[in-house]
This record gives structure tokens, C-alpha cells and sequence, in this order.
């Protein structure tokens, strides 16, 4: 029974497409967290802010 699989190493021609194919299998980089730390310590210092005025006002 014949394999679907062509080996890449076989022939100069199949060779040569294997290596200049970009991987696709690679994980996809998750997106940076630094602006949701960022936009909750703003927040955070915000509420801060507002308790101390209405606990002094």
C-alpha cells in the first residue's frame, strides 16, 4: 500500500519547496497584557483618589 507522503529530501525540486514554505504550525504569540495592567492601575489609583476626597469633603 502506497504512502500519500512524499519525502522532502527525495529529489533537489521537492527539497528546494519543503525549505522555502514559512512554518505554519508555529504558536501564535499572545497579545501584550501591559496595557490592561496599566489601564487597571489607573484605575485603581482613580477610585483611590475619589474615596480620599469624599472621606476629607
Amino acid at each position: 500500500m502506497p504512502e500519500n507522503y512524499t519525502d522532502p529530501s527525495g529529489n533537489t525540486e521537492a527539497f528546494r519547496a519543503f525549505s522555502q514554505t514559512p512554518e505554519a504550525a508555529g504558536p501564535a504569540d499572545a497579545p501584550s497584557r501591559l496595557p490592561l495592567i496599566v489601564g487597571a492601575a489607573v484605575v485603581i489609583v482613580l477610585l483611590m483618589a475619589l474615596v480620599a476626597w469624599l472621606a476629607m469633603g
